[in-house]
């Protein structure tokens, strides 16, 4: 390690260790090695502009986030929610099943896990306090557990920053996570199940089967976004970034004009919001981009590769390990850090050992997820105590399990990739 690229290391454990964001540690750190590497800290800006002009894609980031604004702000939310609890609300554990649907259903409109939890999780965690069936602990937890889904089930913020890092295919990515996310639903409404049975909830009142029809086309042009995206995007009729565009334009029209529900005020909102929020992840992608140059610089990807190659790591060993690596990090890390700036250190390791991209792609990208519910960090858990006020030890205290089953659902994604590459093979993925 040279000296430049150890202070650079060092500035940056300094300023995150006193808590400065993640952000400006990272900027400062790079121009920390810049100056003392004698590079003037005017590469930085070139490094920055070339990144960005090169990356297309990455103006999808803000679109998705007006989407999931504007469906917050709305009454597609409660519609949506309504639709859940006719369709499983009235199965032991009924509410826990509908906030687990409700996830399923707005992963296709946000992409954004903390868009979840804040918005839909809010409405959702308020009905299961109020029927008096389950703790303000395990109404919180759920709603955590089952806001990770949001960002694996198309479309995915955290798939677009990996797409713009490793050069894959966005839209494979995006079929990639579509069954991996059904398949953390799963797991999340069998332990719900197990653990409404054990703690014998009480069933909620069923909505009688003559309603779920009206339920249904209630929520109906809400439940078509995420058809309209998919099909925008494999269909050939948009680019991703393209089709974010439209999931923003149709969530406003769906809102403004067909459920009336969205004031120029609110709008007004909505969009500061949205600035401030892409904002904020456009510093940690700028700070990476500048970061990544430096790493490059050092050669420390290819360094990774060979000696990994060298100890003859099966595929399988470098996998495990690498998301073990990763669910340490997750937990004092956010998924964008981890996406933008570790992420790309092992990706000419995996093109070595002949690790598909995608697959790779995919199970980091839900590794990341799960980071966001693992204490001491999990911002999900901070995101949800400040929105309910619910203390974070009795979020802390329920969350155990519903971390469990998805731990064992990524081992199962991690031995067996073909669970995250059908889809994509069937719509001609070669890998």
């Amino acid at each position: 390690m040279t000296l430049q690229f150890a202070l650079c290391l060092l500035t940056l454990f300094f300023l995150a260790g006193i808590g400065t964001p993640v952000a400006y540690s990272i900027i400062v750190s790079s121009f920390v090695y810049l100056t003392v590497n004698g590079q003037g800290v005017g590469i930085a800006g070139k490094v920055l502009m070339d990144g960005l002009y090169q990356s297309f894609i990455l103006l999808a980031v803000p679109l998705f986030i007006v989407a999931a604004n504007i469906m917050n702000a709305g009454t597609i939310s409660d519609r949506l929610l309504q639709f859940c609890v006719a369709a499983v609300g009235r199965f032991r554990g009924g509410l826990g099943h509908v906030n687990i649907v409700a996830s399923l259903i707005f992963s296709g409109m946000s992409g954004s896990a903390v868009a979840d939890a804040a918005g839909i999780g809010k409405i959702i965690i308020g009905m299961m306090t109020r029927s008096g069936h389950y703790s303000r602990g395990y109404a919180a937890a759920i709603t955590a557990a089952s806001a990770t889904i949001g960002p694996v089930i198309p479309p995915s913020i955290p798939m677009v920053l990996y797409a713009l890092v490793s050069n894959t295919s966005i839209g494979y990515l995006f079929l990639g996570g579509i069954v991996p996310g059904l398949f953390m639903g799963a797991v999340l409404m069998m332990m719900n199940t197990l653990i409404s049975t054990r703690r014998n909830f009480a069933i909620e009142e069923p909505v009688p089967l003559r309603d779920l029809p009206r339920q249904t086309a209630n929520a109906f042009p809400a439940l078509l976004m995420p058809a309209i995206l998919l099909y925008g995007i494999y269909g050939g009729v948009t680019t991703p970034t393209e089709a974010a565009a439209v999931a923003a334009a149709y969530a406003l029209l769906l809102a403004g004009l067909f459920y009336r529900a969205l004031s120029l005020r609110a709008l007004y909102g909505i969009l500061v919001d949205s600035a401030r929020s892409s904002a904020a992840v456009g510093l940690v992608i700028g700070g990476a981009l500048i970061l990544n140059y430096v790493v490059a610089s050092e050669n420390i990807p290819n360094i990774v590769a060979q000696s990994l190659v060298g100890l003859d790591v099966s595929p399988l060993a470098f996998l495990i390990g690498v998301n073990i690596l990763f669910l340490l990090l997750g937990c004092v890390l956010d998924a964008t850090t981890i996406i933008l700036v570790i992420i790309p250190l092992f990706l000419p390791a995996c093109e070595e050992l002949g690790i598909d991209l995608v697959h790779f792609g995919v199970v980091a990208v839900i590794n990341c997820m799960i980071g966001l519910i693992t204490p001491p960090y999990g911002i999900l858990l901070f995101v949800i105590n400040a929105v309910t006020q619910i203390p974070l030890r009795e979020i802390i205290g329920e969350i155990w399990a519903f971390l469990g089953v998805l731990l064992l659902a990524l081992a199962a994604l991690i031995l067996f990739p073909g669970i995250v590459l059908w889809l994509p093979r069937m719509f001609g993925y070669p890998g």
